[in-house]
């Protein structure tokens, strides 16, 4: 249970991070903004549009549990997991190219955006679930658990920092030509740095189930786990708190400082993101040598609830400081990604939890409701973020913006003139809505935030010492 990890299959794994989280930040991060600010679609449109997004997510959080059990009775020569990395990443990459390229207009946009971005879910759950799959079952050892972890978090930061600081910078302006250009780039990164992982990683040989998994069967695996039931919906509600923030980001910079300027305080904004996220993935080893993941938790509970009451106030009470924006900035980020691994391992503990109780072992579909939780809390974002801004009139106001970005792109207008007016269009922007728009930002996180705390400290009991007990029983 305890076998060493090789240095070929760590890093290859590890690094094989950077493209695909890379291609998932493009993707989640600033899809809906491509929409939103580069084509011309009214408030019906644009609310089906969301509302797609929102049944593909909450489909591809049932479809990970399904990838899960297609995995479990994979039996491939190349190994487990490897052949779904590589068919995965290929076939996402083609979307992500699509999805960003291809631009018919009004109604038929739509029809288009729903069908493939049902195809983006389920190519990137082919990949998500096998690579994720492969995790628990490099190592049982909770130390070299916690060092994986930790290692591939810091290549999963680079791949998100690498997009979410760039593309900023460069849309505004000439959104239509530079998101195509983005893609490309994104697209074949993804399918390099999978590639890396696939042909890298050496799969540890265990003993294969004798019997194929069913529907049934993956039901009764989740029904037994209480303490992966408690964990998922923990980690549903704490990517809503997460992802928010970053759906809202963009247009919050906006709204605050223009069209124009918003590229580079953009920028300084994702390199906090991107700060907070490496230093706590770098740290959080460490750190979980010295305390509890429960003394975690805690920790991260109550410094997060000050600083988004900071942020809620940035502007109101507090001066509307660019360093101080950036310091809150950072340590949301921080204790968001301290929290997040701690919640990763809870959920991957659940796998020898289970193991220990039923004498059965199956990383593939336990792993796959961390990938569900991110999927279905997508989805309640998206719902939540477009009744926002619909209800606050901001997409109202992006819809001129858009049509200035369409006219640039056919040549005619040039970007001086854009910015410009887009920078008026802004301004035009009432005090009640931008109110409204910080609300809907600050207190959606917040209350997802609570209910997730309350159920990893009253229902999840698989500490360290209960973990160790765990690994003890299996190894008799």
């Amino acid at each position: 249970m305890r076998e060493k990890l090789d240095k070929r299959t760590k890093w290859s794994y590890c690094v094989g991070a950077t493209g695909r989280d890379a291609a998932y930040a493009l993707v989640s991060m600033y899809l809906i903004l491509y929409v939103q600010y580069t084509m011309h679609l009214t408030s019906a449109q644009f609310a089906v549009i969301s509302g797609v997004m929102i049944v593909c997510m909450v489909w591809d959080a049932i479809n990970d549990l399904l990838m899960g059990i297609i995995i479990e009775n994979t039996h491939f020569k190349m190994g487990k997991f490897k052949p779904w990395i590589l068919i995965g990443s290929i076939t996402n990459a083609v979307v992500i190219v699509c999805l960003f390229t291809i631009r018919p207009s009004g109604w038929g946009f739509v029809a288009f955006y729903s069908f493939f971005y049902l195809m983006w879910g389920m190519t990137y759950t082919m990949n998500d679930i096998a690579y994720w799959g492969v995790l628990p079952s490099l190592s049982s050892d909770s130390k070299t658990r916690d060092s994986l972890v930790t290692t591939m978090s810091v290549f999963v930061c680079i791949g998100q920092f690498s997009v979410a600081g760039v593309v900023p910078i460069v849309i505004a302006g000439n959104a239509v030509n530079a998101y195509r250009i983005v893609a490309l780039i994104v697209a074949i990164g993804l399918v390099v740095f999978q590639c890396l992982t696939a042909f890298g990683v050496k799969e540890r040989e265990r003993k294969e189930q004798v019997d194929k998994l069913s529907l049934r069967d993956m039901y009764h695996i989740f029904a037994r786990n209480d303490q992966l039931v408690y964990a998922g919906i923990a980690s549903v509600f704490f990517n809503i708190t997460c992802n928010i923030l970053i759906i809202f980001g963009v247009n919050f910079f906006y709204i605050e400082y223009g069209y124009s300027e918003s590229g580079n305080l953009v920028f300084y904004f994702t390199v906090m993101y991107g700060l907070g996220m490496l230093i706590s993935q770098a740290s959080y080893a460490a750190i979980a040598k010295s305390i509890s993941r429960q003394q975690i938790v805690e920790i991260c509970f109550v410094v997060l609830m000050i600083a988004y009451a900071g942020f809620l106030g940035f502007g109101y009470i507090l001066p509307k400081n660019v360093i101080l924006l950036n310091v809150i900035g950072f340590i949301i980020f921080f204790f968001q990604g301290l929290m997040n691994l701690a919640i990763i391992v809870m959920i991957n503990n659940t796998i020898e939890y289970d193991e220990a109780r039923f004498h059965e072992r199956h990383d593939s579909v336990i792993s796959a409701v961390r990938s569900f939780s991110v999927k279905l809390a997508g989805g309640i974002n998206q719902g939540l973020s477009t009744l926002v801004l619909i209800v606050s009139g901001i997409y109202v106001k992006s819809q001129n913006i858009s049509a200035l970005e369409i006219k640039v792109n056919q040549g005619e207008m040039t970007s001086a003139e854009v910015l410009e007016k887009a920078n008026h269009y802004i301004g035009e922007i009432t005090p009640t809505q931008g109110l409204v728009f910080r609300m809907g930002m600050v207190l959606i996180p917040v209350i997802a935030l609570v209910i997730s705390y309350i159920i990893i400290r009253k229902k999840y009991h698989i500490d360290e010492k209960e973990y160790e007990k765990l690994i003890q029983k299996q190894s008799a």
